[in-house]
């Protein structure tokens, strides 16, 4: 599907409220002003459409902004078209905020806290029980699945994982290295036996587990990363300040009005919360582990 049919579709959604046709004519909204909001795949597509348009929709209707999404199809496109396609924020995972922070001066401004209190994640390595993988050395001539190069638990994770274990080259370790492009799709590979091995962050992890017996009854996590920041809203840091006010305060008290505590369950959240760079600590400590040079890391897939 193109890009701009996709954009459309979401924005004649945004519109017209998710309803079915009526007889009568819709009420016409006026919005002062257009937000371009991207998302990242960490989903499949019609997930990430289908989890974000209710809660654009409601914050278009509460500060009078029209929150436009364009789901974009794999992470490092986030920073290559923030600016080229004209976006005014996103929300960014935790690698791609880092990347965008420090390439673009991108501010982030809130995330989304889960219904059991977490606004924090972490990235799982995991293979089947029947493998015989049980650590790195056992990982020699198998095939990985990584999710992209611009995430911290489908990628920097592996990366740290393979450094602690005397691993310099995992390309040559491996007998297969690839970018499954969600972390959907990575749990998927190594379940249905494309891969050996997969990483993915554990939110994820566990809303498939929840849809598919197998996930715990045939694979097993053999490492997981520190907690990083949800994904957040952050937008550009020349986006008008009543705008960032505006979207900011609609985000943080949406749990204190009837209706946004209903769009954010089905979003999955309990509030959002205030978030700053500080939140992002544990991924620098991460990078600079690695050795990782932020303004020359080549995000593109190989």
């Amino acid at each position: 599907m193109h890009k701009a049919f996709i954009s459309t579709c979401i924005l004649l959604a945004l519109a017209t409220g998710c309803n079915r046709p009526e007889t009568a004519a819709p009420k016409k909204v006026t919005y002062e002003t257009t937000v371009v909001i991207g998302l990242i795949p960490e989903k499949q597509i019609f997930n990430q459409v289908d989890r974000y348009t209710p809660l654009a929709a409601y914050i278009s209707r509460k500060t009078g902004i029209l929150i436009k999404l364009n789901v974009l199809s794999r992470y490092g496109n986030i920073i290559d078209n923030f600016v080229s396609s004209g976006m005014d924020g996103a929300f960014f995972g935790s690698f791609t905020y880092t990347l965008a922070h420090a390439k673009l001066g991108v501010e982030v401004l809130a995330r989304p806290e889960n219904l059991e209190g977490r606004s924090t994640y972490h990235g799982l390595i995991f293979v089947k029980k029947d493998s015989g993988i049980k650590n790195a050395a056992d990982m020699k001539g198998k095939r990985f699945a990584f999710v992209d190069k611009a995430t911290t638990a489908g990628y920097l994770l592996p990366l740290d994982y393979f450094s602690r274990n005397g691993i310099k080259d995992y390309k040559r370790y491996l007998k297969e290295a690839y970018f499954a492009g969600t972390h959907e799709d990575a749990i998927s590979d190594v379940l249905n036996g494309k891969a050996d091995i997969g990483t993915a962050k554990n939110t994820i992890y566990e809303h498939v587990a929840g849809s598919d017996s197998r996930i715990m009854k045939e694979l097993m996590v053999l490492e997981r990363s520190p907690e990083v920041p949800e994904n957040g809203l952050a937008v550009r840091k020349d986006l008008d300040a009543s705008v960032k006010k505006r979207l900011k305060e609609a985000l943080l008290t949406m749990h204190d009005d009837p209706e946004g505590r209903s769009v954010l369950k089905d979003f999955g959240a309990r509030r959002f919360i205030e978030t700053t760079d500080k939140d992002y600590e544990p991924v620098i400590r991460y990078v600079r582990t690695i050795g990782l040079d932020l303004s020359k890391y080549d995000y593109v897939n190989e």
